[in-house]
C-alpha cells in the first residue's frame, strides 16, 4: 500500500514537475546571468538622477524602468540566441541551451522573444518619448546589428553591436530626468567601452569554439599578441575614461576612489594578459570585469547619496 501511494503522490507531481521545468527553461533562455548586470545598471542611473537632482521617483516609475529594461534585456537575450541557434550547438560553452537540446521549440523561442520585446516597448512608452526610443535602439542593434548582420562577418561585430548594452543605464537616467544628460550619456559610455574587454577576453578563452563555429572574434581572425594587446588598450580607454565623472565636477572623491581602485586592478589583469597570456588569465580578467562595473556604478548612487 505504501508503494502504491508513493506512486499516486509520484504520479501527481508530473504536471507541477513539468511547467517548473518548462518555467526554469524559459528562464534559462534569457541567459540571465548577461541581463542581472545591465538591468542593475538601468537601477542604478535612475536612483543616481535621484539623488543628485533630488527627484522624487514614484514606485509605478521604478516598476516600469526595472521591470521594462529586464524585459528588454532578456528579449534581446532570447532573439540573439534563436538567430544563433545553429553556432550554439556547434560551440561547447552554448550546446547545452534550451533550443540546441531541444528543450525549447525554435518557433517558441521566437514568440517568447517577441512578446517580451513587445512587454519592453510598451514600458518604456509609459516611461516617456526617450526611454521608448531608447529602449527600440537596443533591441534593434542587439538583435538585428549585432546578432543578424554583423557577427558572423566581422570582428567590429561587438563594438558596433555594444551600443545596445549602454542603453539600460540610459533609459533609467532619462526615465528620471534630462537635466546634465551628459551623466546618463557618461554612465552608458562606461557599459560600451566595457563591452570590448568583456567580451573580448571571453572570446580569448574560449577562442576554439568560436573557430569551430566560424565566428570572426577578434581573438579568431588576429593573432593571440594583438588580440591581448587590444583587449589591453580598451581596457585602459575604459579606465580613463571612467575617471570623467570626476575631472567634471560631477562627483566626488567616494567615486575617484572606487573607480581608481577597481581601474588599477583591471589595467594590472589586462598587463598580465598582455605580458603571459593564458586562460587563466583571459578568464581572471572576464570574471573580474563584471564586479569593476558594479563597483562603479555602486559608487555612483553612494557618491550621489552625499553629493
Amino acid at each position: 500500500m505504501l508503494d502504491i501511494r508513493s506512486r499516486r503522490v509520484d504520479i501527481a507531481l508530473i504536471p507541477q514537475m513539468k511547467v517548473g521545468n518548462s518555467i526554469k527553461n524559459y528562464y534559462e533562455l534569457t541567459k540571465p546571468k548577461i541581463w542581472y548586470l545591465l538591468v542593475f545598471t538601468a537601477f542604478a542611473a535612475s536612483l543616481t538622477a535621484s539623488l543628485l537632482f533630488h527627484i522624487s521617483i514614484q514606485p509605478l516609475t521604478w516598476i516600469l524602468v526595472i521591470a521594462g529594461t529586464a524585459a528588454g534585456s532578456a528579449a534581446a537575450d532570447t532573439l540573439t540566441g534563436y538567430n544563433d541557434r545553429d553556432i550554439d550547438a556547434i560551440m561547447d560553452r552554448t550546446k547545452g541551451r534550451p533550443i540546441p537540446t531541444g528543450r525549447i521549440s525554435p518557433r517558441n523561442a521566437l514568440v517568447f522573444g517577441l512578446v517580451l520585446a513587445a512587454i519592453s516597448l510598451a514600458f518604456s512608452w509609459f516611461i516617456n518619448i526617450w526611454a521608448f526610443a531608447l529602449m527600440a535602439f537596443g533591441l534593434f542593434d542587439n538583435i538585428i546589428v549585432y546578432s543578424k548582420w554583423l557577427k558572423r562577418r566581422t570582428q567590429t561585430n561587438i563594438i558596433l553591436g555594444g551600443f545596445s548594452g549602454g542603453a539600460p543605464a540610459l533609459i533609467g537616467y532619462v526615465a528620471v530626468t534630462t537635466q546634465n544628460i551628459g551623466i546618463g550619456i557618461v554612465m552608458a559610455g562606461l557599459v560600451f567601452l566595457w563591452i570590448p574587454t568583456h567580451i573580448w577576453s571571453l572570446a580569448l578563452h574560449v577562442k576554439n569554439d568560436y573557430t569551430k563555429a566560424g565566428i570572426p572574434m577578434l581573438p579568431v581572425v588576429s593573432s593571440e599578441v594583438k588580440s591581448v594587446r587590444v583587449i589591453a588598450g580598451t581596457t585602459l580607454m575604459m579606465v580613463i575614461f571612467s575617471i570623467l565623472p570626476f575631472l567634471f565636477h560631477q562627483f566626488g572623491l567616494i567615486y575617484l576612489i572606487t573607480a581608481s581602485i577597481f581601474g588599477a586592478i583591471m589595467v594590472a589583469l589586462s598587463i598580465w594578459l598582455m605580458i603571459k597570456p593564458s586562460e587563466k588569465a583571459s578568464w581572471t580578467v572576464f570574471k573580474f570585469s563584471s564586479p569593476y562595473l558594479t563597483a562603479l556604478f555602486i559608487a555612483f548612487i553612494i557618491d550621489a547619496l552625499f553629493h
